[in-house]
């Protein structure tokens, strides 16, 4: 069960995927500040690919629009379908300045969590969803523990059960053996 190791991880990643140094550092500064992940920056999809398989990224905001440098690099919807792949249960928030309801929704259909325009009130509405995914992460870890907590009960009580069939078939074994 992959959602068993939520609470195994002694690093919790968030990834900020996004071409423009100059948001990156806005958007890893306001993160940091507010949350206890380790932040790591990418100027492309493509640099961060081996990171997502390897590091597994609770969260990772990325930018739609990733070819300021590099006309060929791949697009925020190529980059998401691409770490959903990789790791299906990263959350992504697609962060862009296209108010495009298309890009918007190929987005959502294509695994994206939230899709934030980025404007004078983004990173208050990032700071929202990245609350609200906090508070899924928790419910996960709480129902995992649950589960454990269930499983090992159930297992106590198979031996104490097994314990006392065994008490009493060899007390009657001995009494038989007695007469």
């Amino acid at each position: 069960m992959a959602e068993d190791n939520i609470m195994l991880e002694s690093v919790r990643y968030m990834f900020v995927i996004d071409d423009d140094p100059v948001q990156t550092e806005m958007i890893k500064d306001y993160l940091k500040e507010r949350y206890i992940f380790e932040m790591k920056t990418y100027e492309n999809g493509e640099d961060a690919m081996a990171d997502v398989k390897k590091l597994k990224p609770e969260i990772v905001v990325l930018d739609y629009h990733l070819s300021s440098s590099d006309a060929n690099a791949k697009n925020g919807v190529e980059v998401l379908k691409e770490i959903k792949l990789l790791s299906p249960e990263t959350k992504v928030i697609m962060f862009s300045g296209q108010d495009n309801i298309n890009i918007a929704l190929d987005s959502m259909r294509n695994g994206a969590y939230d899709y934030i325009i980025k404007g004078e009130t983004a990173f208050n509405k990032m700071e929202t969803t990245v609350n609200r995914l906090g508070e899924m992460h928790k419910l996960a870890a709480v129902n995992i523990a649950q589960k454990r907590t269930i499983t090992f009960l159930a297992i106590i009580l198979i031996i104490v059960i097994f314990i006392g069939v065994f008490y009493l078939l060899n007390a009657e074994y001995v009494d038989n053996m007695l007469r």
